[in-house]
């Protein structure tokens, strides 16, 4: 009878520290997720300054952890094979230029550019986008399997396929792959990745994209608001490597920023969620 009683009790204390904790958990939540009033003045506030927002307003803003990423180091011998059809071929012209034929292979200070160097004279016809997705889209998963196609955009010459790496659902907009497509394939290839050594130990807290919004307004009411309007069409959050090495035992921190992108202009603007700082 009494071991009866012993488990009534246990049980119920078990149950009354569960709903403590989802209590916690639900004011943790409520703590780091914009109000409805928020969202509804930070709205009029851009309006007000000739800043409109046409995308969904990201709610949660709970602290992150930055990421560890390494020097850039590159296997010289994979990039020959990914680049040059018959490595056999390739003359080393310096410590690290390569070339055949019109092809050229550079890596310095931890850029990797290819240039096929193809004439782009009035020879070249047009190609969609469709085409040239394609065709860096085959590129990429054929030898970079963990970078996504991230912008697109056109030139007058062809059409730039940008791609980040992915981390476990994040974007790391330090980690690109930017590709020039025309009519006769694959013109040019910049690249620059270091390796990613995970999670930072401690989580930092994050500026709310509201406040962020509003040093983005700040920043452009004088710059262009003031005369044209503004038309915010998406914002979201990429890691970034503000400072790096090309030697791959060092170890830089990559952290989180928000991206917000407006009508009209192909990249970004980026602001340190950290810091709520927009970078230059």
């Amino acid at each position: 009878m009494e071991w009866e009683r012993a488990k009534n009790i246990l049980l119920i204390a078990f149950v009354i520290l569960n709903l403590g904790l989802a209590g916690l958990l639900f004011l943790e939540d409520r703590r780091y997720t914009l109000s409805s009033d928020r969202v509804s003045h930070i709205n009029m506030v851009l309006s007000e300054n000739n800043i409109n927002l046409y995308t969904t307003l990201m709610r949660r803003f709970a602290p992150m952890r930055h990421l560890d990423i390494s020097g850039f180091y590159y296997d010289i011998d994979m990039l020959l094979e990914i680049f040059f059809e018959d490595v056999t071929d390739v003359v080393q012209e310096e410590a690290y230029l390569f070339t055949r034929g019109s092809q050229r292979l550079e890596i310095s200070n931890g850029f990797i550019s290819f240039d096929n160097n193809h004439n782009l004279g009035e020879n070249r016809t047009a190609i969609s986008r469709a085409e040239a997705i394609a065709t860096a889209e085959n590129f990429v998963m054929q030898h970079f399997p963990d970078f996504v196609r991230d912008i697109v955009f056109d030139e007058d010459r062809g059409i730039w396929v940008i791609y980040r790496q992915e981390y476990r659902g994040q974007l790391i907009y330090s980690n690109r792959i930017e590709i020039f497509v025309t009519s006769y394939g694959i013109t040019l290839i910049d690249m620059q990745f270091g390796q990613v050594l995970g999670h930072g130990a401690t989580p930092r807290m994050i500026f709310a994209p509201d406040e962020v919004l509003l040093t983005f307004m700040q920043r452009m009411r004088y710059y262009r608001a003031i005369h044209d309007p503004i038309f915010i069409v998406s914002m979201d959050m990429v890691y970034l490597q503000e400072f790096a090495s090309d030697q791959p035992e060092q170890i830089y921190p990559a952290v989180p920023f928000y991206r917000i992108f407006i009508h009209d202009t192909d990249l970004p603007f980026l602001i340190n969620a950290y810091t709520n700082v927009m970078t230059e």
